[in-house]
C-alpha cells in the first residue's frame, strides 16, 4: 500500500510541479517516470523496460549503471567536495591534459556545465582574441541552417532552427547563417560531394560579402545531429577548414554530440584528414551523462594571447560549478573506460555490421534517405520518393509511439525546421550489446514496414 502511494506522489509531482522539456500541452499524456537503468535499458515505475535508443539526450555513451563511474564521483566528493577553478584542483588539471592529448594537438581547456555554456564561452574567447590581436572589427559568427548549438541566448542565436527560436527572437547581434551541406534536398544538383562543396563555397561568399575584417568565427557540428542527422562529405569539412584559415576566421567545432566515440572516431572532425579546429566544444559524452560538464578546448597559441600584461587582457569569465571536482573525476573515469574497452573501434565496426542493416529500409516507399555514421543514424521520412514531401507529424508520432509500445525509445528532429520535422533519429549507447542492436534493427524495421 505504501509503495503505491509513493508512486502516486511521484507521478503527481512530475505532472503538476515539474516543467518537462520540449513538451506540447497534452492533458491526456501519460508521464514516463524512470526509476532505474542498466546498460542500454531503463525501467519505469510500472515495471516496463525500454531500450534507450537515443542515449537519453545523446549523452549516455556508456549507458546506465556503471558502478565504477559512480564510485569515482563518490570518492572525489569525499576527498574534495568542491573547489573553484579560479584556482586549481587535480581532476581538472588532469582532465585538461587528457583532452589535449585526445585532440592530437596542444589545447588549453576552460570548463563549464553544458554544451550551451561551452559554446557561449567560445564566442567570448573568439571576440576577445580578435580584439587583442589587432582585429577589433571581427565580431560576427557564422553557423549553418538546421544546426543546433544550444539554448542560452548566444548559443540559440547560432542555432539556425526557426521552430526553436519562435517567441525568443530577436537573437544576439552578429550571428549569421549559411546553407548547410544537405545533399538530399540540395539546390545545387545530384552529386552529394559536389553539392557539399558548393555549400562550402557559400560560406566563403558570405565571408567576402560581409567583409572578412568583420567575421570572427565559423561554428559547426561535424555532423548536424538534432537538425536531422545531416552527414557531409569529408571534403566539405576540409574545405571549410581551408576557407577559415584563408580569411583568419576561427573554426569552432561543436563536438557536443559527436565527441567521445559517437561517430566511430574519438571526435567527429577526425573523419576529415588534416583538419585541426581552433576551438573544440564538448559536453554530453564527456561524462556519459553521469554528471554535468562542458568544456571549451582552445589551441594554445590562441590561449597565449590572453597571457599578456594589462588590466583586461585576461579572460574575464567564470563558472561556479564548471569543472566541478566530481564531474572531472567522472570524465576521467569515462574516458578510461572508453579507451580500455576500445569503444571507438567497436562503434566503427558495429555501426557498419549492425546498424548498417537499416540501410535496407531505403526500399520502403516512405524512406527517402538513410544517413548514418557510427552510432548516429537518421531516416528521412517522406510521403513519396519523387516529391520528397516530408511525412506529416502525425505519422512521425505514430512511428515513435509504436516503437515505444514495443520497448524502444527513438527520437525525431522535433521543433527544428518548419514543415520538415521528418527525420527519425537513432543514437543508442555506444556500449550497447549486439543483442541490443539487433532489437533496435528488428523493432524499427517492423514498425516502418507496417506503415
Amino acid at each position: 500500500m505504501g509503495t503505491a502511494i509513493e508512486k502516486s506522489k511521484v507521478v503527481e509531482k512530475t505532472t503538476s510541479r515539474l516543467w518537462n522539456a520540449m513538451h506540447r500541452y497534452n492533458p491526456d499524456a501519460q508521464p514516463t517516470v524512470a526509476v532505474s537503468g542498466e546498460g542500454s535499458w531503463f525501467t519505469d515505475e510500472e515495471g516496463n523496460k525500454y531500450l534507450d535508443g537515443v542515449s537519453g539526450l545523446w549523452c549516455l555513451n556508456l549507458g546506465y549503471g556503471r558502478q565504477e563511474i559512480a564510485d569515482a564521483a563518490a570518492e572525489q566528493m569525499k576527498k574534495l567536495s568542491y573547489f573553484p577553478l579560479t584556482m586549481n584542483h587535480q581532476p581538472a588539471v588532469e582532465l585538461a591534459g587528457k583532452i589535449s592529448e585526445l585532440l592530437g594537438a596542444s589545447y588549453q581547456t576552460f570548463f563549464s556545465n553544458s554544451g550551451s555554456e561551452a559554446n557561449e564561452t567560445a564566442f567570448k574567447i573568439v571576440r576577445q582574441y580578435h580584439n587583442q590581436t589587432g582585429n577589433p572589427g571581427k565580431y560576427k559568427f557564422i553557423s549553418r541552417y538546421r544546426a543546433y548549438h544550444g539554448s542560452t541566448l548566444g548559443a540559440l542565436s547560432a542555432t539556425a532552427q526557426a521552430n526553436r527560436r519562435v517567441k525568443y527572437d530577436p537573437g544576439v547581434p552578429g550571428f549569421l547563417h549559411v546553407y548547410p551541406p544537405y545533399s538530399y534536398r540540395s539546390i545545387f544538383g545530384e552529386d552529394p560531394e559536389e553539392s557539399d562543396l558548393k555549400a562550402a563555397q557559400m560560406l566563403e561568399e558570405m565571408i567576402i560579402w560581409e567583409g572578412e575584417e568583420t567575421v570572427a568565427a565559423f561554428i559547426m557540428e561535424p555532423f548536424i545531429s538534432g537538425g536531422g542527422v545531416i552527414i557531409p562529405s569529408n571534403k566539405y569539412i576540409q574545405r571549410v577548414s581551408e576557407i577559415c584559415k584563408k580569411y583568419n576566421v576561427l573554426l569552432i567545432m561543436d563536438e557536443v554530440v559527436s565527441g567521445y566515440g559517437r561517430t566511430g572516431k574519438m571526435f567527429g572532425f577526425m573523419h576529415a584528414e588534416g583538419v585541426q579546429p581552433d576551438i573544440v566544444t564538448m559536453a554530453k559524452g564527456l561524462t556519459s551523462g553521469y554528471l554535468p560538464l562542458g568544456a571549451t578546448a582552445v589551441k594554445s597559441e590562441i590561449y597565449d594571447v590572453f597571457n599578456q600584461e594589462g588590466k583586461d587582457n585576461h579572460f574575464r569569465h567564470v563558472s561556479t560549478y564548471g569543472g566541478h571536482p566530481a564531474a572531472c573525476a567522472v570524465a576521467l573515469k569515462n574516458i578510461e573506460i572508453i579507451e580500455n574497452e576500445k569503444i571507438v573501434d567497436r562503434v566503427h565496426e558495429l555501426g557498419e555490421t549492425k546498424l548498417g542493416k537499416l540501410d535496407q529500409l531505403i526500399d520502403h516507399k516512405n524512406v527517402g534517405e538513410v544517413r548514418r555514421v557510427g552510432f548516429l543514424l537518421g531516416l528521412e521520412m517522406v510521403t513519396d520518393k519523387q516529391s520528397k514531401t516530408p511525412l506529416d507529424d502525425s505519422k512521425m508520432g505514430e512511428i515513435v509511439g509504436k516503437c515505444k509500445q514495443k520497448g524502444l525509445i527513438i527520437g525525431k528532429n522535433g521543433d527544428t525546421v518548419p514543415g520538415q520535422n521528418n527525420v527519425i533519429i537513432i543514437a543508442p549507447p555506444l556500449s550497447s550489446t549486439e543483442e541490443d542492436l539487433d532489437f533496435i534493427i528488428e523493432t524499427v524495421n517492423s514498425v516502418i514496414r507496417s506503415l
